[in-house]
């Protein structure tokens, strides 16, 4: 008689029936992989769900779960922090493995989480919090372990990436990219966790983690979202062979770690420049692999649970045991933003014409870019630092200023 293992899902929203969904469709493949069979026992939810296949399932109140000693592996699918912390503490606390897709839980109490799971010699994977269904926080601690992390830039909010594809491909203006996106369902009805880019630096916070070993604060990370991005911004970007891309990235080295969410301008030389609509894209760069690109859907029902799913399963293969992943208590200074280097693409009202001694003596070496019919122009920076740049636009701004002539219209990073 081959045991069977029991589990219990937080939550029968998207996720959630997506869980339940693979848990049916691919028992065979689970209960193989997993050395035995994974049966769903509970489904908690406050709401009823008469006509879905888990009505004799659905429960209400927590504790059900939590003194169920056949529960081994719980999944939290619940999103937010309240009750998804105060359940999945509790879960942990008693000797349940815990598997979760929330990343605003994962960013806000991952440290004491993990702190719990290694004392109680169980397990919290996170597998679905970053990156939907693509496989990026195993790979970190099982596929790289023999690396030095030194770059992790990624694509990581689908939402944004679609807006901005439309802007770029269609011409769209931000706002009505939104509509649209909002028409879809890609975008929420207030859509600030993603168009401000606060999900983007949850998730970076996660994956830097991962790579330090240490606590990231993700309210330590400077976070710029697109709805200051416009439609002339790409037109000047096509003309220069580039695209503007919402970018959570993280540079480690020698201990320290540069990290940021804001819109980039990338060349189609770079691998993430070609990661368009609701797709995400990650690269990692380790000091002996070099560059390596996850791709693929970020988000949505049946991706985003075949990672819970696989977590589920290593949750089984390691009922005894904890594995190591994650982060210590210890904490990672986040370098001030004002040290990071790039170019800039600076849009400037008026001719070049009658600004070229100011634009040169400023920002050194520019590049310049104009657009028909427009009374404005375009520059790129040489690779500056941040605070240097700063220094240098309010110095531009002020003379421009002084003689009544408007400055600086637009200022995006650039990676060309």
């Amino acid at each position: 008689q081959r045991t069977m293992i029991k589990t219990a899902v937080m939550g029968y929203g998207t996720i959630g029936s997506g869980v339940v969904e693979i848990l049916e469709q691919n028992k065979d493949v689970i209960a193989k992989r997993a050395g035995q069979e994974v049966e769903l026992k509970y489904v908690l939810d406050l709401r009823e769900f008469p006509d879905s296949p888990v009505a004799d399932k659905i429960i209400h109140d927590f504790k059900t779960i939590e003194t169920d000693e056949e529960v081994k592996i719980v999944v939290e699918a619940m999103g937010g922090l309240n009750p998804a912390y105060p359940f999945v503490k509790a879960c942990l606390l008693g000797g349940k493995h815990v598997v979760t897709s929330n990343k605003a839980l994962v960013a806000a109490y991952g440290t004491e989480l993990l702190e719990i799971a290694r004392e109680k010699k169980v397990n919290f994977f996170f597998e679905a919090s970053v990156g939907g269904g693509i496989p990026i926080i195993r790979p970190l601690y099982r596929c790289l372990m023999g690396e030095r992390i030194e770059e992790i830039s990624g694509i990581l909010n689908g939402t944004t990436n679609y807006i901005l594809t439309k802007m770029d491909k269609e011409g769209e203006s931000f706002e009505n990219a939104l509509k649209e996106a909002q028409n879809l369902g890609y975008a929420e009805r207030n859509p600030e966790a993603d168009v401000e880019g606060h999900d983007t630096c949850r998730k970076i916070a996660i994956l830097t983690a991962m790579a330090t070993g240490k606590e990231v604060n993700y309210e330590d990370i400077y976070t710029e979202g697109i709805t200051k991005i416009t439609d002339i911004d790409f037109k000047y970007a096509e003309k220069m062979g580039a695209s503007v891309k919402l970018l959570g990235t993280s540079r480690m080295k020698d201990g320290r770690v540069n990290a940021y969410v804001a819109p980039v301008m990338l060349d189609k030389t770079n691998p993430l420049y070609a990661v368009n609509d609701v797709f995400n894209g990650i690269m990692v760069k380790g000091n002996m692999l070099g560059t390596s690109m996850f791709y693929g859907s970020g988000a949505g029902k049946l991706p985003t649970a075949s990672a819970v799913v696989a977590d589920i399963i290593e949750a089984a293969q390691n009922l005894e045991d904890h594995v190591e992943i994650g982060w210590t208590e210890e904490k990672q200074a986040i370098e001030p933003m004002d040290q990071a280097s790039f170019r800039y693409f600076v849009r400037i009202a008026g001719s070049y014409r009658n600004k070229e001694q100011d634009v040169k003596s400023l920002f050194g070496k520019v590049e310049v870019y104009e657009l028909y019919g427009m009374d404005e122009f375009a520059i790129l920076t040489q690779e500056m630092k941040e605070g240097e740049f700063k220094a240098a636009a309010i110095a531009f701004d002020t003379k421009e200023q002084a003689q009544s002539d408007f400055g600086i219209k637009q200022m995006i990073r650039a990676m060309l």
